[in-house]
């Protein structure tokens, strides 16, 4: 089951590797529907992607809410769940951590590093010692305290966590592509955020960024997905996708 909340922040590079493991994907749209009451029982997994809203705006969001007691639901149902940017927060949230507006707005590529746990952990180890990773956020999360700390930024450091064994929190976007980086650097909205006096310069300097750092951040992007994708349940040897979905 994957939680959307607006058309431009979809799947991304999580989409392929999804289809092609011929998994049945089930969007629970809150953009289009938000009064959806969705249920965990009888999906596999749960991916909670991002969106421009945050905690603290459940009175105008009551989807959140909702959100965040499913996400409970599937961490004690034992299923996967991973959670990108808004999707972490909610995590976070959700488990009895703090969520709160950073010290900064990370917009661009940013230094990225696995901590100890981390760099042995089965999903993010396939980090480097410094990876660039691209990032669109205004807030950050304290860790709950089931949680384990796994990547590490220089300006906001809670950036990656594990809880139990097969939930993953991401702040930052690793499955940015090219054409949705495109995709969100000419978003009216995302170019007020990055400064209508500043946006003409910031854009060409993200994209200049984008093009050199594109083809590792999609390399990490495959490998770490495709080892969250590995604690799905299979049959026979392969992922069930015939009778489950995710």
């Amino acid at each position: 089951m994957v939680f959307q909340h607006v058309p431009y922040e979809p799947l991304g590079t999580l989409d392929p590797l999804i289809r092609s493991q011929r998994h049945r994907i089930k969007y629970v749209n809150f953009g289009r529907n938000p009064e959806s009451k969705p249920s965990i029982d009888g999906y596999d997994a749960l991916i909670v992607l991002g969106g421009p809203m945050n905690i603290g705006q459940e009175k105008e969001y009551p989807h959140l809410d909702i959100e965040k007691q499913v996400i409970r639901n599937a961490i004690a149902q034992d299923k996967p769940v991973l959670g990108i940017c808004l999707g972490a927060q909610l995590i976070a949230s959700a488990m009895g951590g703090r969520v709160y507006q950073a010290p900064e707005n990370e917009i661009g590529w940013y230094k990225m590093k696995p901590t100890e746990s981390g760099g042995v952990d089965p999903v993010v180890g396939a980090f480097k010692q410094q990876e660039q990773i691209f990032q669109w956020h205004g807030f950050t999360f304290d860790l709950p305290s089931n949680a384990e700390l796994l990547v590490e930024g220089e300006e906001v450091k809670n950036q990656a966590f594990r809880i139990k064994d097969n939930v993953y929190g991401f702040q930052f976007h690793l499955e940015a592509s090219m054409p949705l980086i495109k995709r969100w650097l000419n978003l009216p909205a995302h170019q007020k955020e990055l400064g209508l006096d500043k946006a003409h310069g910031r854009i060409k300097s993200i994209w200049q960024q984008t093009l050199e750092e594109i083809e590792r951040s999609l390399s990490l992007s495959e490998e770490v997905f495709a080892a969250f994708l590995d604690k799905l349940p299979k049959v026979n040897g392969k992922h069930n996708f015939v009778h489950r979905h995710f």
